[in-house]
């Protein structure tokens, strides 16, 4: 077994950790600037990719490409709490998917091993009316009785930036939707069928605890169009703050953005209530707000990062920020994704800029404003 070298003056070690199928070249260059990052911000060394076959001599922080599943796993990789990680860990597959945010179509649905009805409860009047579902026959249950009451979405649970999602206004629509839906995929991970939302605004809500900080945030995420010409994330506009979600709302906000707190915060809370063995260190969550097929405004959230995520160049970009000291109450920061021929505003931290054999030509960047008003 080989042995990694360490500086001697470093008090533990950064590495990163490749745990999902497919990992695109930009998302793993930008994790590994991130990483080298979270290193300087600890005094620790960057060791590079982990690898199992090396004896590492001092303490692993890991940033992981996704969310850790399993004990098992967890205890393979020296992981024991939030302190050990940028990111987060979970006991089961399901649940670092938005397939728990919504209850099942009826208490005997089918579920997974792990599933708690109690998260849903505590949950409800902080989401959008929908169902999640394990069979296809719960998930045609589910969006018929989603379509009394208008347009639904089809959400893959598994699938990032809205792609592979579908409106659906028929039941017709609805049969051809599901048709060629991978039933094994359905039991283990779930399909999500969500009221349809127009005019919409999605909110970033997130916390992040590292570098022995705890920072807060709220934002708004950006759309762009990809080099294929769907319409994809771009990039998030965050006001950080340092402390918990109670600093947060302490700021003079408005009531649609304190009410989105307030829902990420509660469905933050149920998630560690409800879940056995979670633990995260980065927490975001996605809320939206937005009309519905019967002009009532809904507000509710979508789904939850406890990973590393297209926000994270903003936040340890904010990190780095309060690292400085000056005493800032806030600082405003963003992640920019651009795709094809861009221009990069000055003052930017061009994490990646190239071509990727998956999305095409791609650039993504952080912006940090120091000062202004909440």
């Amino acid at each position: 077994m080989k042995t990694a070298d360490t500086p001697q003056d470093a008090r533990g070690a950064v590495v990163t950790f490749a745990n999902r199928s497919n990992e695109p070249l930009h998302e793993k260059a930008v994790h590994e600037q991130l990483a080298k990052r979270l290193a300087a911000l600890q005094g620790f060394a960057f060791l590079g990719e982990y690898d199992r076959s090396v004896s590492y001599p001092r303490q692993l922080y890991f940033v992981p490409s996704g969310t850790v599943v399993g004990a098992d796993q967890a205890r393979e990789l020296g992981l024991e709490s939030e302190r050990d990680l940028f990111g987060g860990v979970v006991p089961h597959a399901f649940i670092e998917t938005k397939a728990i945010t919504h209850p099942l179509v009826r208490p005997d649905a089918d579920s997974p091993i792990g599933w708690s009805r109690d998260f849903a409860r505590r949950v409800t009047g902080g989401v959008l009316p929908g169902y999640s579902a394990f069979s296809l026959r719960d998930a045609r249950e589910a969006g018929r009785r989603l379509l009394h009451e208008g347009a639904l979405r089809i959400k893959p649970v598994r699938a990032t930036g809205g792609r592979g999602q579908e409106r659906v206004t028929s039941d017709q629509q609805l049969d051809r939707a599901l048709e060629n839906m991978n039933e094994d995929e359905l039991a283990q991970y779930g399909l999500v069928l969500e009221a349809n939302l127009e005019h919409v605004t999605t909110f970033s809500v997130g916390q992040v605890r590292a570098a022995g900080r705890t920072l807060s945030y709220h934002g708004t995420q950006r759309l762009t169009q990809d080099n294929a010409g769907q319409t994809v994330y771009g990039g998030s506009d965050l006001l950080v703050v340092e402390g918990d979600f109670d600093a947060l709302l302490s700021q003079d906000l408005p009531e649609r953005t304190r009410l989105a707190i307030s829902q990420a915060q509660a469905y933050d809370e149920a998630a560690s209530a409800c879940f056995r063995n979670f633990y995260a260190s980065r927490r975001n969550y996605d809320i939206a707000q937005g009309i519905d097929d019967r002009g009532r405004a809904c507000s509710g959230v979508l789904e939850q990062s406890w990973r590393i995520g297209g926000a994270s160049t903003a936040e340890v970009a904010a990190l780095e920020t309060f690292a400085k000291g000056a005493g800032r109450p806030f600082v405003r920061a963003s992640s920019i994704e651009l795709y094809g021929d861009s221009t990069v505003p000055d003052g930017a931290t061009v994490l990646f800029r190239g071509e990727d054999a998956e999305v095409g030509f791609i650039t993504k960047y952080a912006m940090v404003e120091e000062h202004g008003n909440p």
